[in-house]
């Protein structure tokens, strides 16, 4: 998992495997190279019903707008060499395209078109032309071209909660509170894939995310300073060391972050690293478990590098913020030391 948000062009929702079987037969896949149409139907054992009220989201996050920005394959394949994010000299990648919107998978050992779109789980509606064909060759240079009929792209924002952390401070007198930084919605915003049948809405499918303005945390200063130690010159001099070097308290919002307070604190952790915890998932996905970064691969709330690395913690772990968490925290411990230890390194790299 490294450099999370390097570039942020759209990510494909994606299905398990067991879900491929359920798509519809009959499907038709057209080779635009050679210009022949390539009949799928023994690809899928049986339709898939699709309803007006379909609708999943699947994001690419970041907490920087680089919108515009193209991911050259030379800067994913020295990402790649470098290690970021758990890359092997075996990892590989191709880029997949959706009605004009992109996203690269990583993944080894990819042989054909097919192989590519279960690493991605990258979904095939009864009507999508894909190409090049499903049993075709792939490697680096290979752009997969999947074409959605009577589907357009929209865009919406929404808005990502702020978070109120507590910092104690000695320079304020004992009781005493101070609201040192007002906090901050941030704003997604979100790229779907509208599918209409006349101005009936049949799906919704999110299939990019990026934050345009990240949340700012709300922080208030708790004063610490005891009536005696006005007279006290060397506690003047040292007051402001403890409210800059303390990471503070945090409160939680949401089920998944109260789970993660509790879950830490039951666990021997501390208000602390539940505060780095906060932080950096904020940064990472907004606590979007299905968050999926287009240009690294990067999965999940901890954008996990491939993200079946958490499977180790679960075989939900697409879709189980819990299993996610728990791969965060021991991540963070055998890499950093601890979940402070990432963050500092987050603040300083502005990934881990």
């Amino acid at each position: 998992m490294a450099r999370h948000h390097a570039a942020h062009t759209a990510a494909i929702k994606l299905i398990t495997k067991r879900q491929w079987m359920r798509l519809g037969a009959g499907v038709t896949v057209i080779a635009a190279v050679i210009g022949i149409g390539f009949a799928s139907r023994g690809f899928y054992s049986q339709p898939t019903a699709v309803a007006s009220s379909d609708s999943t989201e699947i994001s690419a996050y970041s907490a920087t707008n680089m919108e515009g920005i193209e991911v050259s394959r030379d800067t994913v394949r020295k990402a790649i060499s470098e290690g970021q994010g758990g890359a092997t000299a075996n990892t590989s990648y191709v880029t997949v395209s959706i009605n004009g919107d992109s996203r690269i998978v990583l993944g080894e050992n990819f042989t054909t078109v097919k192989s590519v779109l279960e690493a991605g789980n990258i979904t095939l509606e009864p009507t999508d032309t894909v190409t090049p064909a499903l049993d075709q060759p792939v490697d680096e240079s290979t752009t997969i071209t999947i074409t959605r009929a009577d589907a357009t792209i929209e865009t919406s924002d929404e808005e990502i909660p702020f978070n109120t952390v507590e910092k104690q401070d000695d320079t304020l007198a004992e009781g005493t509170t101070k609201v040192e930084t007002e906090g901050v919605n941030g704003v997604v915003e979100s790229t779907n894939l509208v599918t209409r049948n006349g101005s009936t809405v049949v799906s919704t499918s999110t299939i990019a995310k990026y934050v345009k303005t990240a949340p700012v945390d709300k922080v208030v200063l708790v004063g610490t300073k005891k009536a005696a130690a006005k007279s006290t010159g060397s506690s003047s001099s040292n007051s402001g060391s403890s409210s800059s070097a303390s990471i503070g308290t945090t409160a939680p919002v949401g089920e998944m972050q109260q789970w993660a307070h509790d879950y830490l604190l039951s666990n021997g952790y501390s208000e602390s690293d539940f505060t780095a915890t906060v932080f950096i998932i904020s940064h990472e996905s907004g606590w979007q478990v299905n968050s999926s970064n287009p240009s690294s691969g990067a999965y999940g709330l901890p954008q996990a590098l491939p993200g079946s690395k958490m499977a180790a913690f679960g075989d939900d772990w697409r879709t189980n913020y819990q299993t996610q968490l728990k791969w965060f925290f021991n991540y963070c411990n055998s890499r950093y030391g601890s979940i402070q230890g990432a963050y500092s390194f987050w603040l300083s790299h502005k990934w881990y």
